[in-house]
C-alpha cells in the first residue's frame, strides 16, 4: 500500500492544474450572488468551508450534510464550493460524485462493493489530500454503506498510512426536506420575514430527528451520527415564486436568450407552487427551468 509522504502531500496540494488559492471573501460573494433564497445555507457554508480551507492542521475531513425539497440548490451548492476549489471546478478529476440510484443497488450493497468502494477512496486521497467526493440522494443509500466509509470521516490520524483530514466529504439528500418546509410555511403564516428564519434548537431537532429515525434515509441509525462525524447539517428552504425567477433569469443568460419577462412569467405559470390557493412556494424549486426554457428557444428558432 502506498504511503504518502511530506512531497507527494505538497506536489498534491500546490499542483497549479488543479487548485486554486481559496479566496474566503470570492467564495462568499460567488454564493450570494448564485444560491437564491438560502441565507441559512449561505452563512453555514462559508463559515465552514473558510475555516476548513485555512486550518493548516484540521483534525477530520470536513463533512456537510445538505438537506432540503429537490430543485432548491443543494447539487449547485457543490458546484459553487468545486469552483472556488478547483480550478478545473467540478470537472477537476479530483472531484467524485457517487449518485445512489446509478452507482450503488437500492437500500443494499454487497461485501464486495463496499470494500471497492473504501479502496478507491483510499487510493484518491493518497494521490491527492484534497480530494472531494458527494453522495447524491442519500436517501437512496443503505446505512452500510455509510458505515463503510465512516473511518474516513473520523478523527483517525492515519488509515494505513494515509490522512483524510483535508478531504471534504459532502452528502446530499431529500430527508428532512418536510421538516424544512413545514417550518418555513409556519414562519410564512405567521406573517414572519423569511429572512428572520434562522437556524435554531427547534429546526435542528426536527432535522436531526427525520433523517434518524426515517428508515428511507441513509442516515438512519448510521454510526456518523452516532459519532457526531457530520460537521453540519445544513437546512435549504422551499423556494419562493421570486426566488425561481431568479433562477429563470440567470438560466436565460446561460443559454443566451434576451430577458423576456413575459416568457418569464409563463413559464412561471407553467409551474406548480402551494400552498393551493395562496401559491407562494415551488413544489420543485428551480428544476427543470432549463429544460423549460429550452422548448421556447426550441420553438422559437424553429418557427
Amino acid at each position: 500500500m502506498h504511503k504518502t509522504g511530506a512531497f507527494d502531500f505538497f506536489s498534491g496540494f500546490f499542483d497549479s492544474d488543479n487548485l486554486r488559492l481559496f479566496d474566503s471573501n470570492e467564495f462568499k460573494e460567488d454564493l450570494r450572488k448564485s444560491l437564491y433564497g438560502q441565507h441559512i445555507a449561505l452563512e453555514t457554508i462559508v463559515k465552514s468551508v473558510t475555516w476548513f480551507m485555512k486550518d493548516p492542521n484540521p483534525p477530520k475531513p470536513l463533512v456537510l450534510s445538505l438537506h432540503g425539497p429537490t430543485g432548491v440548490g443543494k447539487s449547485y451548492v457543490t458546484e459553487i464550493i468545486a469552483r472556488n476549489i478547483y480550478q478545473m471546478g467540478e470537472r477537476s478529476k479530483h472531484v467524485h460524485t457517487f449518485i445512489a440510484t446509478n452507482h450503488f443497488s437500492y437500500y443494499y450493497l454487497e461485501q464486495d462493493e463496499a470494500q471497492l468502494i473504501k479502496q478507491w477512496i483510499h487510493g484518491n486521497v493518497s494521490s491527492f489530500p484534497r480530494s472531494m467526493f458527494i453522495f447524491d440522494r442519500m436517501d437512496m443509500i443503505s446505512s452500510h454503506l455509510i458505515n463503510t466509509i465512516k473511518p474516513f470521516l473520523d478523527y483517525i490520524p492515519h488509515i494505513d498510512g494515509v490522512s483524510f483530514r483535508n478531504a471534504i466529504f459532502i452528502f446530499l439528500s431529500n430527508a428532512g426536506g418536510s421538516a424544512i418546509t413545514n417550518l418555513t410555511v409556519d414562519f410564512w403564516r405567521k406573517g414572519k420575514n423569511r429572512e428572520e428564519l434562522q437556524k435554531s434548537k427547534e429546526m435542528e431537532t426536527q432535522i436531526y430527528q427525520d433523517i434518524f429515525n426515517n428508515k428511507d434515509s441513509g442516515f438512519w441509525h448510521s454510526c456518523l451520527i452516532d459519532r457526531h462525524l457530520v460537521d453540519h447539517f445544513v437546512p435549504f428552504l422551499p423556494l419562493e415564486r421570486k426566488h425561481v425567477r431568479q433562477c429563470v433569469l440567470a438560466e436565460m443568460v446561460i443559454l443566451n436568450m434576451t430577458s423576456n419577462h413575459y416568457l418569464i412569467d409563463k413559464v412561471l405559470m407553467e409551474m406548480p407552487f402551494f400552498p393551493q390557493h395562496e401559491e407562494i412556494f415551488s413544489v420543485r424549486g428551480c428544476h427543470a427551468l432549463k429544460h423549460n426554457l429550452m422548448l421556447y428557444k426550441y420553438k422559437k428558432d424553429i418557427f
